[in-house]
């Protein structure tokens, strides 16, 4: 996506600026649900690039749009002199169009993702190699 100028999985930015101490995601087990827990979700989903079962967070940067309300006085070549730029748009951001854009692409790299973890020729046994990884989960 062309106006996206920076990617931030979890709370990359802020963590980066922080102390060791305030971005652990410490992790907790739960003996009566059988099944391990976490007491934050800093990481945004990802360690090491595995996802660990939490929600995935990704945020994208994006510039601001580059036409100008004012017209302004670039230089077009040829023959390089100065000419006033027409104001076009009439959108103020490009943030609501991206969202579902951007949306879409991370849905797209995790079913790409979720299709190279469990394989399959069909659905039918795409999910049963699914729901057999679920169940060698929860007997771990």
């Amino acid at each position: 996506m062309q106006a996206v100028k920076g990617v931030e999985v979890g709370f990359a930015a802020e963590g980066a600026a922080s102390f060791g101490s305030k971005v652990q995601d410490t992790i907790h087990y739960d003996r009566e649900e059988r099944r391990f827990t976490r007491g934050a979700n800093r990481a945004g989903g990802l360690e090491g690039g595995i996802t660990n079962g939490q929600d995935i967070v990704v945020r994208g940067l994006l510039k601001p749009i580059s036409t100008l309300r004012r017209r302004s006085n670039p230089s077009i070549w040829p023959p390089r002199q100065p000419a006033l730029a027409a104001y076009e748009r009439s959108d103020v951001s490009v943030v609501p169009a991206a969202g579902v854009i951007g949306e879409a692409m991370v849905a797209l790299v995790l079913a790409q993702a979720f299709l190279d973890k469990f394989g399959g020729d069909s659905l039918v046994e795409t999910r049963r190699n699914f729901e057999g990884y679920l169940e060698q989960v929860r007997s771990f």
